[in-house]
């Protein structure tokens, strides 16, 4: 009876060969980057943080004001005055006048030692915005009158600064998000419209990208949010402002798309779609669209700085988001005054984030554009 031979093993110096799908090539080159790897886990650890529990990692709620009006960064001590090692404390803060330049003061008290703690209860606030919980990541069991914790300062209300800080990355970085996101939507569908169907359709939304593109940014957003109505709720502002955004920042991708798309619809493939009967939507936004999204993936990642700063930009000018709404442009604006830079120069602690938030997502970016072309070699 015959048996079956093994198949014989592949002679030396052959290597078997495996076929990958682009996705999984797009991985492997990613992977490589370890500074896109870096940016990417920095981008979800920012979004996690000020996005999703900044109630937690906050010692204080939002609008818990105090006594402690334009207090200094609070120093945290391992050493007492005695020279001696202990436990993470703080001392109590005394407020002291300067009468020569009548200016207020705070000292601290060596007699009055606070703990600072891990999972210290403090006010309450609703996690992800539905469980309710007054768990603080970290703090000081001490009387709110008589000592507070601010690793970063208070500000004119004796409000906590670093949780202002916190708070307002949740609207700054969901601006950038959301905005991006409605700039893809209508980036994106003007600019395969406008590559595949060509003549008036093409001219018709070209000139009106070179128009919005003739206005300077500044007086167009001052005529935009000048039409925002002032009796309109915190919230209705904040999404008005991303549509704002949204519709003075579509028009460079749409160009990019059609550019795109007016060399992909000749393809073999499109032309065979068309031959077989296939509805123009079909053919646009099933076969013509998917051959952009490496190149629009991209241009996001790299365009959601660019909003975030823009929605500062416009916040410290007064011409975005408005208090009561915290953002990280409108904490800038206590901070916009040669008085504040003299006297309280901790209100400038907003300007780290916004760098570092900007740095994660252009090291994203770079890493997302080489994968995204694993054929090139490089």
């Amino acid at each position: 009876m015959a048996v079956a031979s093994a198949p014989s093993a592949l002679p030396l110096g052959k290597k078997k060969e495996f076929s990958q799908s682009y996705w999984s090539l797009v991985w492997y080159r990613f992977k490589k980057n370890k500074l896109g790897v870096l940016g990417g886990i920095f981008l979800i650890a920012l979004y996690f943080l000020f996005v999703a529990v900044p109630e937690f990692v906050s010692p204080y709620a939002l609008e818990n004001r105090s006594n402690f009006v334009e207090a200094p960064p609070t120093p945290i001590r391992f050493v007492d005055q005695n020279g001696q090692f202990q436990a993470p404390f703080v001392y109590g803060l005394d407020r002291k006048i300067d009468q020569v330049k009548r200016l207020r003061t705070w000292v601290e008290d060596p007699q009055r030692k606070y703990p600072v703690k891990l999972f210290v209860q403090g006010d309450p606030y609703l996690l992800f915005g539905f469980i309710p919980a007054n768990l603080h990541l970290f703090g000081i069991d001490a009387d709110q009158r008589e000592a507070r914790l601010f690793i970063m300062g208070s500000d004119a209300l004796g409000r906590d600064f670093f949780t202002r800080i916190m708070y307002g990355g949740r609207l700054s970085l969901m601006v950038g998000l959301i905005g991006q996101f409605l700039t893809l939507i209508l980036g994106a569908t003007l600019g395969v419209i406008s590559g595949y169907y060509g003549g008036a359709t093409d001219m018709f939304v070209q000139r009106f990208t070179e128009f919005l593109a003739a206005f300077p940014n500044i007086p167009l957003f001052m005529a935009l949010s000048a039409a925002i109505p002032p009796f309109w709720s915190p919230i209705s502002v904040y999404f008005m402002l991303t549509l704002i955004l949204a519709f003075l920042g579509w028009g460079g991708l749409a160009r990019q798309v059609r550019g795109l798309v007016l060399s992909l619809r000749e393809r073999e493939y499109a032309l065979a779609a068309r031959s077989f009967g296939a509805k123009d939507s079909r053919i646009m936004f099933r076969h013509l669209l998917p051959g952009t999204m490496s190149h629009v993936i991209v241009i996001a990642t790299l365009s959601i700085p660019g909003m975030i700063l823009a929605e500062t930009a416009l916040s410290w000018l007064g011409l975005g988001l408005r208090p009561p709404l915290t953002s990280w442009g409108t904490l800038l604006q206590d901070a916009a005054t040669v008085r504040a830079i003299r006297f309280t120069p901790w209100l400038l602690w907003t300007v780290p984030p916004i760098l570092f938030t900007v740095m994660t997502y252009n090291l994203l970016g770079d890493g997302l554009r080489d994968a995204l072309d694993p054929y090139s070699g490089r």
